[in-house]
């Protein structure tokens, strides 16, 4: 990998002195040596590790992780994989965090069996969350079919088990992506649970299922008392793409809340259809937070691509039926 830093090339044995001293102020410039680690960085790291401060071992797992959602060349996955047997369950929770993003397949049945066996609440919660992104690679064949039913049993067993509401809402969201027959009982049995937490989940989880039975409940939420509520209606009517929703999304583009109406615009994008672009060019002039008008043009940039697709598709169709 190019270098990102001049930093990068310093002796490894500087980055893990400074990790030890805890009266040495870190230079973060020396994070950047942490990413990619091979071979014998990973070994001097893994026998200096339970060494480190416990507060400097979170901090560390903290910045790197900012780092690595600021840049995608960056890759600190040697070092998540040391920290996620801490004894700490705050760096534990901070390792298993970003592995969805490392896909680490290998360690699949480690992560079930910290689901099921973790002392700590949100380290099991936590888990359960990123091994949606695994329940997902099953679903398209990227992990064996036997693996991935291991995996939905384990998430069944935590999301009809006794575990704390908040690893069972977090199971449920995962299983979302499951084709599992199990799956729309476990939506519906949600939907009926006193309070908004679980319908929030349920809510969650239909965004993920590609499936249409849940467009009426999706719609009846999207103007829910509760934000939270309509937040995550909204995100699943993108998701599913329901056409229906578009006049209400619309609306929604003038919600009170800041996350309802960020996420409107970006459902908006996913469906596309009339009135779509010119509601999203009519947000982004009347905005004035830099932040904002940048995520408003991501999604009108997304909803220029996806008509795009849709039109090369109708083309290529089109030629096809010339044959």
């Amino acid at each position: 990998m190019t270098d990102l830093n001049p930093l990068n090339e310093a002796p490894f044995q500087d980055i893990i002195e400074a990790l030890l001293n805890a009266d040495t102020i870190l230079d973060p410039q020396l994070l950047f040596r942490l990413s990619d680690l091979e071979g014998e960085d990973i070994e001097t790291l893994k026998t200096a590790w339970p060494n480190i401060p416990d507060w400097r071992r979170r901090a560390l797992l903290e910045d790197i992780e900012e780092l690595a959602e600021g840049n995608l060349l960056l890759s600190f996955e040697s070092v998540c994989r040391i920290a996620i047997d801490d004894e700490d369950p705050q760096v534990r929770f901070l390792a298993i965090r970003p592995m969805f993003i490392y896909e680490p397949e290998d360690l699949l049945y480690q992560l079930m069996n910290i689901l099921e066996t973790d002392e700590d609440e949100n380290v099991r919660a936590c888990c359960a969350s990123t091994l949606g992104k695994f329940v997902f690679l099953g679903e398209i064949e990227n992990i064996p079919d036997d693996t991935t039913q291991d995996l939905v049993n384990c998430l069944l067993k935590v999301t009809k088990g006794n575990d704390s509401t908040q690893v069972r809402r977090r199971a449920l969201e995962a299983l979302g992506f499951a084709s599992s027959k199990e799956v729309p009982k476990l939506i519906e049995a949600a939907l009926l649970r006193d309070g908004t937490d679980w319908l929030i989940s349920a809510l969650f989880a239909m965004g993920r299922t590609c499936d249409k039975r849940w467009n009426p409940n999706v719609i009846s939420m999207l103007n829910h008392q509760l934000p939270a509520v309509r937040f995550e209606a909204v995100k699943a009517a993108g998701e599913l793409e329901i056409s229906d929703a578009v006049e209400e999304l619309i609306d929604l583009l003038n919600d009170s809340n800041d996350d309802v109406r960020l996420a409107a615009a970006w459902s908006l994008s996913q469906i596309g259809g009339e009135g779509v672009k010119d509601a999203l060019e009519k947000l982004m002039k009347a905005n004035h937070n830099y932040e904002e008008v940048g995520l408003i043009q991501d999604a009108l940039d997304n909803l220029m691509f996806n008509e795009d697709m849709e039109l090369f598709g109708l083309l290529e169709f089109s030629n096809d039926d010339d044959f």
